[in-house]
């Protein structure tokens, strides 16, 4: 079983910076990708950005040049870092493990807040 837990969560201004980190448990995480989602208060949740095993990342089109996704298999750590945040960025945000044939894993969630 696997364990992921998020941090880095809070309130941030407009323009403002947060990293999300997600501890994982076990020995699969360096043969994991890894994802973050975020689901905002009334709609569904959806991806803000991946990185694969082999480190390969992608973006939603509201994370690209703004959101830097990054892990470290020595770690079993996968963080989030994000930058120029705007109000429509607050959502709990939610660690993604995917490995093998269909096993997936999430995280209980961080709120991130983006307001004045």
């Amino acid at each position: 079983q696997v364990q992921l837990v998020e941090s880095g969560g809070g309130l941030a201004q407009p323009g403002g910076s947060l990293r999300l980190s997600c501890a994982a448990s076990g020995s699969a995480f360096r043969f994991s990708d890894m994802g973050w989602y975020r689901q905002a208060p009334g709609k569904q949740r959806e991806l803000v950005a991946t990185i694969s095993s082999a480190g390969t990342t992608n973006y939603a089109d509201s994370a690209k040049g703004r959101f830097t996704i990054s892990r470290d298999n020595a770690k079993n750590t996968v963080y989030l870092q994000m930058n120029s945040l705007k109000p429509e960025d607050t959502a709990v945000y939610y660690c993604n493990l995917k490995y093998g044939l269909g096993y997936t894993y999430w995280g209980q969630g961080t709120q991130v807040t983006v307001s004045s």
